[in-house]
């Protein structure tokens, strides 16, 4: 019977065992179990995968042989459990748990540690800290920047924006966060849809935003995230404010303009033979103080020419003053003229006033329209001319003046001699350097270079980014006979530009007013090379080349072959001069 029972409570033992071993060799966490000497008793499954050790061989063996960093024995000399420890194990990182086996007496009779690899986990919990660190640094910038800032999702929701964003159009994110990208747009399409749309970026949008309808300028972009479209971000530029500043900087260079010439000889442009005629002869006339007598017609760029004189000669840093002689009346004109003294007529001012002459010594003053001055100021003009000295109005002494005067006038002052409108002894004092401006209509080539001038200018006025003039729209211009010369084209393109589209590049036919004055084409009507004018046959593109290096030649041959200063007189980089004669076979 007992040998029976014996028999049976082995057994019972074995099977105990093996499950046990079981239940050790299936859990995720490793275990390793130490007696009272330090030898290994228990090393699962687990432990045997992250030590790469077999039980079979370490079993029995001292635990601080086969594990160098183990503390198992500490465990066994304290008596003291050691929770949740970081240890390094190899090439991996562990959390273990180390506590005493005791008997039923309280005696340590050994040591169990429980671990597993935490080493994916640890990285994930640095690059979750990395990435928490890095939205903090993000988040920073975008609401430390000034520029206004809006964020959506997939779906077109909200999802940010910034306090800038809040600043400039009034909404705040209660009004944007969760809402369709259209809530916030008071005048013009969501760029926030159409790139969602599209997914291409778009730049330089004018928009509407908010209650307060701010005028912005909108660039947008997807955000892509492994080649799927996750959202777009949009940065809002408040162009109110440029307007502001600019209408201020415009404020400034007119009182600039007010004491001094703005225009050099390098804002006249022209390639016809006649315009650099006079040109050269305008260059020869800043080169002295002579008088000088501008004629052409009304809109030609008499003033343009004047401003160029004193700009190029020694009297530059000195006041420049125009005096618009057919503007005033006879009376006020001489007293602003000549200034008058203390009591000279009812409501004088005390002391007296200085006259443009006295305010522009040692300077230049524009007299234009000097031919409709009356017989008895012309008079006067000519002593000024004669004795380089006035005398103010309700005055008698004479007061010498250092002035330069360059006249102007639209008038046939020979026909108005001959009518006694105009005397003769001051027109030969007025004429000592006569330079005649050619009109328009006889230089029909100056019509592109000065049209892509103007739209230059304009571009900047009106907000526009136009490049070029149709071909069609080109020969139009050209056909016309421009009875108000460069001002005519001037408001001609301007009006173009006006009707054109924000977006519009090109200006075409169908944007040009109606021509009212005369439109027939004549001998005179394109002026061109000679090699084009013996090919009629030629597209108009071809003529306008053609034009272009006729007008790269002549600037070329007048700054002597300097490319800088070439380039600055056409208007253009000088990448762009080396470009295009390169391109017309012009030798450097």
């Amino acid at each position: 019977m007992n040998s029976e029972h014996e028999k049976l409570s082995g057994g019972q033992d074995l099977g105990k065992q093996r499950e046990l071993e079981v239940i050790l060799n299936s859990t995720h966490d490793a275990m390793i179990a130490i007696n009272i000497d330090g030898q290994i008793t228990i090393f699962n499954a687990a432990a045997e995968r992250l030590t790469q050790k077999r039980g079979q061989d370490v079993l029995g063996e001292n635990v601080s042989e086969v594990i160098p960093n183990s503390r198992l024995h500490e465990v066994l000399r304290s008596g003291q459990p050691e929770l949740n420890q970081l240890q390094t194990l190899g090439n991996i990182r562990i959390i273990t748990n180390r506590v005493p086996v005791k008997d039923e007496h309280g005696r340590v009779i050994g040591a169990v540690a429980v671990f597993r690899d935490v080493t994916d986990i640890q990285n994930l919990i640095e690059e979750i800290t990395n990435l928490r660190e890095m939205q903090q640094l993000l988040e920073a910038i975008i609401n430390s920047t000034q520029d206004a800032i809006s964020v959506v999702d997939a779906e077109g929701q909200g999802i940010l924006i910034n306090p800038a964003y809040t600043k400039l159009t009034g909404l705040t994110e209660r009004d944007i966060i969760g809402q369709p990208a259209t809530v916030d747009i008071a005048e013009g399409e969501s760029m926030h849809l159409q790139v969602l749309r599209t997914g291409q970026p778009v730049r330089g949008v004018p928009m509407k935003i908010g209650p307060t309808r701010r005028e912005v300028i909108v660039n947008v972009a997807p955000i892509t995230v492994k080649g799927q479209l996750k959202g777009s971000v949009g940065i809002l530029h408040d162009i109110s404010e440029m307007k502001k500043l600019s209408e201020e900087l415009e404020k400034a260079k007119q009182l600039i303009r007010k004491l001094e010439a703005k225009y050099s000889f390098q804002d006249i442009i022209s390639v016809s033979p006649d315009m650099q005629q006079a040109l050269e002869q305008a260059r020869q006339a800043a080169a002295t103080h002579a008088t000088v007598l501008l004629r052409g017609e009304s809109g030609t760029g008499k003033e343009l020419f004047a401003h160029a004189i004193h700009n190029a000669g020694d009297r530059r840093f000195n006041r420049f003053l125009r005096v618009n002689c057919a503007a005033i009346s006879e009376s006020l004109l001489e007293s602003q003229l000549f200034g008058y003294e203390e009591g000279a007529f009812t409501g004088a001012k005390r002391g007296g006033q200085k006259g443009l002459f006295e305010q522009a010594g040692g300077g230049t003053i524009f007299l234009d329209e000097i031919g409709e001055l009356s017989v008895s100021t012309q008079a006067k003009i000519l002593r000024v001319l004669q004795e380089k000295e006035i005398v103010r109005v309700g005055g008698s002494q004479p007061i010498q003046i250092d002035v330069r005067i360059i006249a102007a006038t639209n008038v046939n002052l020979e026909k108005a001699i001959a009518e006694s409108r105009f005397r003769a002894d001051l027109y030969y004092r007025l004429n000592v350097l006569p330079i005649i401006i050619p009109p328009l209509r006889c230089r029909k080539e100056d019509i592109y270079p000065i049209a892509m001038r103007l739209i230059r200018k304009l571009n900047q006025e009106y907000g526009r980014n136009v490049d070029s003039i149709a071909a069609a729209c080109l020969e139009q211009l050209f056909r016309y006979d421009w009875p108000g010369n460069v001002r005519e084209l001037e408001n001609v393109i301007g009006r173009a530009m006006i009707h054109m589209r924000l977006t519009d590049k090109e200006i075409q036919c169908i944007q040009l007013p109606e021509f009212t004055g005369p439109a027939k084409p004549t001998e005179k009507t394109l002026l061109l090379p000679k090699e084009v004018e013996a090919n009629p046959v030629d597209t108009l593109d071809a003529i306008v080349a053609a034009a272009e290096k006729k007008h790269i030649r002549n600037v070329l041959r007048l700054t002597h072959g300097n490319k800088t200063e070439a380039a600055k007189r056409l208007g253009i980089a000088v990448r762009s001069l080396y470009y295009k004669m390169e391109k017309y076979h012009l030798n450097p």
